[in-house]
């Protein structure tokens, strides 16, 4: 397939966002069980939502430009029924909405207790709408996948590790970040977030490479024959009816040379998984502020190409016929 930067960008995006706000939600929820210290609302929750929030607009703004008429956007809500796309398109501003709300309420500091839960786990408003935004956004992230896990006939995504390596991806990158943003306004909780961002970027490693492996094995279903509906056993193509490109060949085919692909899986598999951890690994040891930075900045440029193998991986039958221009 022919990897748009828009939607590589609108992928990885919103995925650093969503991890980003699991993140946050996920060391509060700590602080209150007396597993963490608490933080300032205003200077770690309500910032760290609003860079969440960068992150998912980011993202929406990059897919606008994959769009050949951006006003006719909200018509793809229309399908919400049967399209997996469409759900995204609704569940993603209910994630921003979330996320702002719960970023607003810390700031505000609206954080009195609104009842307790045997009486000793105070619930306010800032647990329902992070809660809620938890919620929807694990549904986003499975919206996202199954974009392209529903589609059949490319199996290379057909398969219940898309979404997996999609939500794994998106929490590591997050968490990564988390790690970095406590590292740069100096709150001690780069251990708790570089912890459990090795341990995402880990599980995501043997995921994704479990989906190469099983993409390495992958047999064709469609032939020649199949793809141009003519059952004669010999067929030899001498020309698809016209001498230049058309839009099969632009959107349907990377038209990169093998050992291009192949240098960009090893580039993404050094950049998105070793090469953070060992980071991360280095900034505990040395106590250094930078590095996490570093290593969240080396996972999301790998993030990038990941998502560009990712696209150009999946071989779509068409290019049985189309693939050769003359």
């Amino acid at each position: 397939m022919h990897p748009a930067l828009s939607v590589i960008l609108l992928t990885t995006l919103i995925g650093v966002g969503q991890g980003l706000f699991l993140a946050l939600y996920t060391g509060q929820v700590y602080s209150l069980a007396h597993l963490l210290e608490p933080q300032d609302s205003q200077s770690f929750y309500a910032v760290g939502s609003a860079l969440s929030l960068v992150f998912l607009v980011a993202g929406l703004i990059a897919s606008f430009f994959h769009l050949g008429h951006p006003e006719r956007a909200w018509r793809s809500i229309a399908r919400w029924r049967t399209s997996w796309l469409s759900r995204e398109v609704i569940i993603l501003p209910v994630v921003m909405l979330l996320v702002f709300l719960y970023g607003v309420v810390h700031y505000l500091e609206w954080t009195r207790p609104l009842f307790t839960v045997a009486g000793a786990l105070p619930v306010d408003a800032t647990l329902i709408i992070g809660a809620l935004a938890t919620l929807a956004t694990f549904a986003l992230f499975i919206c996202t996948g199954m974009i392209y896990a529903s589609i059949r006939f490319l199996q290379e995504w057909h398969c219940a590790l898309t979404v997996i390596n999609f939500t794994l991806l998106g929490g590591a990158s997050g968490f990564m970040l988390a790690a970095a943003f406590s590292a740069f306004i100096g709150v001690h909780l780069v251990g708790f977030y570089g912890t459990w961002a090795v341990i995402l970027t880990v599980t995501a490693m043997l995921t994704r490479g479990a989906s190469l492996l099983r993409n390495y094995r992958l047999r064709p279903k469609s032939t020649m024959q199949s793809a141009i509906g003519v059952r004669h056993t010999t067929i030899r193509q001498i020309a698809q009816g016209a001498m230049g490109g058309s839009f099969n060949t632009r959107e349907f085919f990377h038209h990169r040379p093998a050992g291009t692909i192949a240098m960009a899986r090893l580039a993404f598999i050094v950049l998105v998984f070793p090469a953070p951890v060992l980071l991360l690994g280095a900034a505990w040891g040395l106590s250094s502020g930078v590095l996490p930075i570093l290593a969240f900045l080396i996972q999301y440029i790998g993030l990038l190409i990941e998502r560009w193998y990712f696209f150009v991986d999946a071989r779509h039958p068409q290019n049985l016929y189309y693939q050769s221009i003359a």
